[in-house]
């Protein structure tokens, strides 16, 4: 069999999305917050979260959390709380922010932050906290009852959704209603992926207004900047992009969920579960991204990497290493991560991509056990 990729990103085609360029043409307006990023705004805050809060663009979700943590951030606050298992860039905008990452566990289950260590160390660290920074383990639905506690007793929360874009609970989207901040990404590998992108949403409309004017140099109503600004907008061309994707994307998460429980009965078939497999514990409807599974216990995903590499088959660990063991951030704190580094010498992530057939994901889980 040739090559399997790990990922094939399917972007919508030009002539998809035409009709919204064109319209760049006749306004000869590029960027600013233009009237398609406008549009785009509004369709996600009516479709996605009933109207309830505000949204902003920005150019990447790296920018959107770099924004949010820094408007966010408690002054005299020297810490980030977060987990390990995440991806770079969330201890990255931490640092950028003047701020050192802070390890916590995850659950062995759901795979998310573990909320009675995080407690822990808030008890310990007390006014050193900064800011905590969640991240919804690969689109999972996060039940964000605990953060919305903890952002109102003055704890700043940002949770770091970058693939969650789409994920809803009991019709519900994920951080609808939430007064922290809650970041998306729609990188060209995200489910709702427009090339490059991202967005961040809030209950709190006054907070929504600041990272909105720090993403514009600073400036609100004039050309003075009045707060620390960068350049974080996203152009008139990934918003008609993001506008037409809008007209498909429910076709796009059915797909990818149709996907994922085709793997889920393939592993069933072979009898993977019986012979020590694990996946991540979700809940609700995910725009998955890739599937994650766990090779038994005593065993190393580096083994089953070069097994499938074999076979042509491309997959990937994500996380692993987690943030704690790369060089960037040898020496940030941490709590006691024995669940983290578990999961991370077993961790392995499938090939996914939306028009992926039923006889690949079979031969690629029989590529596992033969």
């Amino acid at each position: 069999m040739k090559k399997i990729p790990f990922l094939k990103p399917n972007l919508i085609t030009l002539d998809v999305y035409k009709e919204y360029i064109e319209e760049i043409d006749n306004t000869h307006i590029y960027t600013n917050y233009g009237p398609l990023n406008n549009k785009f705004e509004e369709r996600i805050i009516e479709e996605y979260f009933d109207n309830l809060g505000a949204v902003t663009t920005v150019s990447n979700a790296t920018l959107g959390l770099i924004l949010a943590i820094s408007q966010m951030k408690r002054p005299k606050g020297k810490y980030a709380l977060m987990p390990s298992f995440t991806f770079s860039a969330t201890p990255l905008a931490a640092m950028w922010c003047g701020l050192e990452p802070y390890f916590i566990d995850i659950n062995e289950d759901d795979w998310f932050m573990n909320q009675e260590q995080l407690e822990e160390v808030l008890n310990q660290l007390g006014d050193e906290v900064a800011v905590v920074v969640p991240y919804a383990t690969f689109g999972n639905y996060l039940d964000l009852s605990y953060y919305q506690k903890l952002h109102e007793s003055g704890i700043p929360v940002v949770l770091d959704a970058a693939p969650c874009f789409g994920t809803t609970y009991n019709g519900q989207h994920i951080g609808q209603g939430f007064k922290g901040a809650v970041v998306f990404s729609f990188h060209a590998t995200k489910s709702f992926g427009i090339g490059e992108g991202g967005l961040v949403y809030s209950q709190d409309e006054e907070l929504i207004k600041n990272i909105r004017t720090a993403a514009n140099f600073g400036y609100y109503g004039k050309r003075e900047s009045i707060t620390l600004g960068i350049n974080a907008k996203m152009s008139e061309y990934f918003a008609a992009i993001g506008l037409a994707t809008l007209d498909v994307y429910q076709e796009k998460i059915l797909k990818r969920e149709q996907l994922y429980n085709v793997y889920l009965e393939e592993i069933t078939n072979a009898g993977l579960f019986e012979q020590g497999w694990q996946v991540q514990k979700t809940r609700g409807k995910i725009p998955f991204q890739f599937f994650s599974i766990l090779c038994p216990k005593d065993e190393l995903n580096t083994y089953y990497l070069k097994k499938l590499e074999e076979k042509n088959i491309q997959a990937v660990s994500y996380f692993s290493p987690a943030c704690h063991q790369q060089k960037q951030f040898l020496n940030c704190p941490y709590s006691d991560l024995s669940i983290t580094n578990e999961i991370t010498k077993r961790v392995l992530s499938l090939p996914f991509w939306e028009d992926m057939s039923r006889d690949i994901v079979r031969y690629i889980i029989g590529s596992l056990i033969s």
